[in-house]
């Protein structure tokens, strides 16, 4: 009997340890593997049977290399070699796909599908990479600076550019014949016959196999031109498909720059060691200049840009600046520009290359003339706030010998476009209020697979379309979040699935609309599976510019007597966090699933710039961050108070990176609205973040300080009423802590008391220490605790 008791405790205790209710911080904020860890990193086998995966499914220390067959759908631990096989193997083809490249520890490999052989081309202690097929199937590769060609039929092997570190050497003086050296060069001739005799055979002396006695070259020897590339970095080697052309570009470094500086404090030396960090908004930009290389004459030029039209056209910010719209004018100099690497059609004819302004307001396709270096242009996407989008500016590739495809906002939202460079027609293959988010082009260069959320915002399928236009058909039909690995045959989907409360899992699906989706992983534990998840409402509101705006909404399940609500606020960078799959912000997820069981009303809002929603929304916040992304939390509070019968008066917000900002600018601009508020690892002047992400929006400091000053919270610090908390890593390189600390001295100096800092010495701007997460959100449940329901 005893015995048996026992075993009934066991089983107790061991259901119990299952049960994750009640939530708390300390359970949610674990190491992450608590949950089970989702598949990860899928590639397909060359013969389309086997789908090769990253998993853990038994939580071990490290993630193992899985596979599962087609044919079995049952998932299998994979064998080390064909595993690496796998991943390794990223084939470059030649035209007809018989043969390939690749490159395996820094040597290149050719595979001959046909003859299923395998042969290794170099065997150096240099790195060869970048192989690919010319148009008659030679192949060409990087070493060093340098490129090489070689014939498969002939083995023959040749140096194709001749880039040279370091300064041109100096001319020496008398380097060029003056008259004095001719009449000596002349009486040489006509004094001693071995002179007129050498000049005949052009320096040589025969019997000494083709090399005289006094050094004298071989006339056959070839020679290639030189390139020097002093103090320049060299990049984006590009050789034309018939081996002629060869563009490069050079990048001039930029030594002004001011660098920042991030100290790390918890260091094993002991001391404080200093992390070179990034530069600020505003720095001087690198700059790069695009050259083409003509092996036939041996000779160099630079592409045109400034037969670009509109290259002097200015953004219209600088109206608001009288003084530099009038400097600017009177200078009338072209717009520096970043050019891609040329795109060349199979036969070698006809390159593009796109071109994008350094102040972001424009965006060119252009035919490249490569004997002359001009240019034409074919397509100019311009936007006064900035070019952007999904697929905008990536992925341009041609289809046929005439015609390539890219994506544009011209319609306000990301579309598929075809332009046929023979007759200068441009295309619009899909169309609607909704976005192409990804596109790849079938084998046989018939149609367009593409990943878009027609059916809904928050929803994502896998569709195709023929490339000359027509109807589109949905392949996938699970509703949530639906990311696809092809198979080379292209008959199979790897589907990387999920939903709201369900993190990600492997599906398999033949390549045919209406074909079933079978699952082949499931990876949460028993733990994770024993609480019930919300599926949030996911509703949308008009705010007070009559756009609609999504937002999940996660009513309390008991609330709380004061109705306390608080709004979630995603971050940034061109992010969505309103969908049908599983959250990125799976702790926040899970926090607010905890508020929800304490008696709080939880929103998360898709704001203005957010991802999803087309140009206008992207773009919304241009000069004024902080103005309709602040506004759509304090309208989704409205349409809380409205529907969900919440309390205005109790009402707090939180958030991180941007979250934080907007916590911040809540905090001071809508203080009437939000209570209280923890802001996590936040911007708090746009004059320290980085030049990649805030120049697109807000411009540069020195020409658009009225943006800077309008969007920066340490401008509003004296506006502070409700209770604030700042929670922000030490060793943080992206925001950087300097950013918190220069707020902190802000208040200090205005004698605000009402706020507190959290400081965490080890982290970065992603926190990684569960003992970080955990403290940084039990200090957050504590404020709106004691804030929301007094």
């Amino acid at each position: 009997m005893k015995k048996y008791l026992v075993f009934f405790l066991l089983l107790t205790g061991v259901a119990q340890a299952q049960q994750l209710a009640p939530l708390t911080v300390q359970k949610i904020m674990r190491d992450p593997k608590w949950m089970g860890v989702s598949p990860t990193n899928y590639r397909w086998s060359e013969d389309s049977k086997t789908v090769f995966f990253t998993w853990n499914p038994e939580n071990k220390e490290k993630d193992q290399a899985y596979k599962v067959s087609v044919s079995t759908n049952k998932p299998e631990i994979a064998a080390d070699n064909e595993a690496a096989k796998a991943a390794g193997n990223n084939y470059t083809y030649n035209k007809d796909k018989s043969l390939a490249l690749y490159e395996k520890g820094g040597d290149i490999y050719f595979y001959n599908f046909k003859s299923k052989k395998e042969s290794r081309l170099t065997n150096t202690v240099d790195r060869e990479n970048g192989a690919y097929f010319l148009y008659n199937n030679d192949v060409v590769f990087q070493r060093g600076d340098n490129l090489f060609q070689l014939n498969l039929q002939t083995n023959e092997f040749k140096q194709l550019t001749n880039f040279v570190k370091g300064k041109r050497p100096a001319i020496p003086e008398r380097a060029v014949a003056t008259m004095q050296d001719s009449w000596l060069k002349t009486e040489q001739t006509e004094l001693f016959d071995i002179i007129k005799k050498r000049n005949k055979t052009g320096g040589r002396v025969q019997g000494f196999g083709g090399r005289g006695r006094f050094g004298a070259a071989d006339a056959n020897q070839k020679t290639i031109k030189p390139i020097y590339l002093e103090d320049k970095f060299l990049s984006g080697l590009v050789v034309s498909p018939d081996g002629r052309f060869v563009s490069y570009r050079l990048t001039t470094p930029v030594i002004t720059n001011h660098n920042t500086i991030v100290p790390n404090y918890v260091t094993s030396s002991g001391y404080t060691e200093d992390i070179a960090g990034r530069t600020k908004v505003g720095e001087n930009l690198t700059v790069s200049e695009n050259f083409l290389y003509d092996g036939e004459k041996d000779s160099v030029y630079t592409v045109k840009t400034a037969q670009i039209t509109g290259i002097k056209d200015l953004p219209d910010y600088v109206k608001d600046y009288p003084k530099q719209l009038e400097e600017r004018t009177q200078k009338n100099e072209d717009r520096k520009v970043n050019l891609g690497s040329p795109e060349w059609n199979e036969n070698g004819t006809t390159a593009i290359i796109t071109a994008d302004a350094q102040d972001n307001k424009d965006l060119w396709v252009l035919k490249l003339d490569a004997a002359t270096g001009n240019v034409t242009v074919l397509d100019r996407q311009r936007d006064e706030a900035w070019i952007g989008g999904p697929g905008v500016g990536r992925g341009i590739d041609w289809i046929d010998n005439n015609r390539f495809y890219f994506q544009s906002e011209a319609t306000g939202y990301s579309h598929l476009y075809v332009f046929n460079v023979a007759t200068g027609e441009k295309k619009q293959i899909t169309s609607g209020k909704w976005e192409v988010q990804r596109t790849q082009l079938s084998k046989d260069k018939t149609t367009f697979y593409i990943t878009a959320n027609k059916e809904h915002p928050g929803i994502t399928h896998f569709y195709k379309v023929s490339v000359n236009g027509g109807e589109l058909v949905q392949i996938t039909s699970m509703k949530g979040g639906n990311e696809i690995t092809l198979s080379p045959d292209e008959k199979w989907l790897a589907i990387n699935y999920s939903y709201m409360y369900k993190p990600w899992e492997l599906y398999i699906q033949a390549n045919k609309p209406g074909a079933k989706a079978v699952q082949i992983t499931k990876s949460t534990t028993a733990e994770f599976d024993s609480y019930k998840w919300r599926q949030p409402d996911l509703v949308s509101f008009k705010n007070r510019y009559g756009d609609d705006v999504y937002a999940r909404v996660y009513p309390a399940a008991n609330p709380h007597p004061n109705k306390p609500a608080v709004v979630f606020v995603h971050g940034a960078g061109y992010l969505q966090n309103v969908h049908y799959w599983w959250s990125q912000y799976f702790r926040e997820y899970m926090f607010n699933n905890l508020l929800a069981d304490n008696g709080y009303t939880v929103i998360d809002i898709d704001y203005t710039a957010s991802s999803g929603y087309g140009r206008n929304h992207r773009t919304g916040i241009y000069r004024d961050m902080g103005g309709k992304d602040l506004t759509d939390q304090v309208d989704g509070v409205k349409m809380l108070v409205e529907k969900y019968g919440v309390n205005p008066k109790h009402v707090g917000l939180y958030g991180g990176s941007y979250g934080g900002f907007i916590t911040l600018m809540g905090m001071f601009k809508e203080p009437e609205v939000f209570a209280a508020g923890g802001a996590l690892r936040s911007v708090t002047d746009w004059a320290h973040y980085n030049h990649g992400y805030t120049a697109n929006i807000l411009n540069e400091p020195l020409n658009d300080p009225i943006a800077y000053k309008r969007s920066s919270p340490i401008y509003y610090a004296d506006k502070l009423k409700g209770n604030l908390l700042m929670l922000h890593g030490m060793v943080d390189e992206n925001v950087h802590f300097q950013d918190i600390v220069r707020l902190t001295q802000r208040f200090i100096e205005l004698g605000k008391d009402n706020w507190e800092l959290a400081v965490y010495p080890v982290e970065d701007h992603g926190f990684v220490e569960p003992s970080s997460w955990t403290d940084e959100y039990k200090r957050i449940f504590k404020l709106f605790e004691t804030t929301l329901k007094k």
